[in-house]
């Protein structure tokens, strides 16, 4: 192995093959702590790219989060700076903030589970975000989309000429 991890997300319809799967990676041999499985709305999975001076908003996490930088640098709120290939745990309840710093976009593969609540200045919750809201969210787009694409007239056919 070459130390990369690996987050096992299943599809809805499949979990219980995606937990045998990983149920016998683990039998084989693969370390616990480079193969996480997240299903149902345990959690969800986002690749963020933020161009330098964009900040992350204050939040606080319900579970724990597992941050990867992948591309470009960040500064926490604590005045660390995360580099390209550097990882970030976040336990549950942690609240913090940080900046996409320095001359090329940042890019972070981030691993949440549970909820994030983004909160104002006073602490309190401006808005929540979930495995659910999201899926909720993508849901409405689709419909949104459907709807658009079913107002288009059809398209003459491609030809080559």
């Amino acid at each position: 192995a070459a130390g990369n991890a690996v987050v096992a997300k299943p599809a809805e319809q499949t979990p219980l093959v995606a937990a045998q799967a990983v149920r016998l990676l683990l039998q084989a041999g693969v370390p616990a702590d480079v193969l996480h499985f997240l299903p149902g709305d345990a959690g969800f999975v986002e690749l963020l790219r933020m161009e330098p001076g964009v900040r992350m908003p204050l939040h606080r996490h319900a579970g724990e989060v597992h941050a990867w930088n992948l591309a470009g640098s960040r500064v926490l709120c604590t005045g660390e700076t995360i580099g390209p290939g550097e990882y970030v745990f976040e336990p549950p309840g942690n609240t913090d903030w940080w900046q996409a710093v320095g001359d090329e976009p940042l890019l972070v593969f981030v691993v949440v589970m549970g909820e994030v609540a983004f909160l104002g200045e006073d602490g309190e919750v401006l808005s929540r975000v979930s495995a659910a809201t999201l899926r909720r969210d993508w849901e409405a787009f689709l419909l949104q989309q459907g709807e658009a694409t079913a107002a288009l007239s059809p398209a003459a056919p491609c030809r080559a000429d």
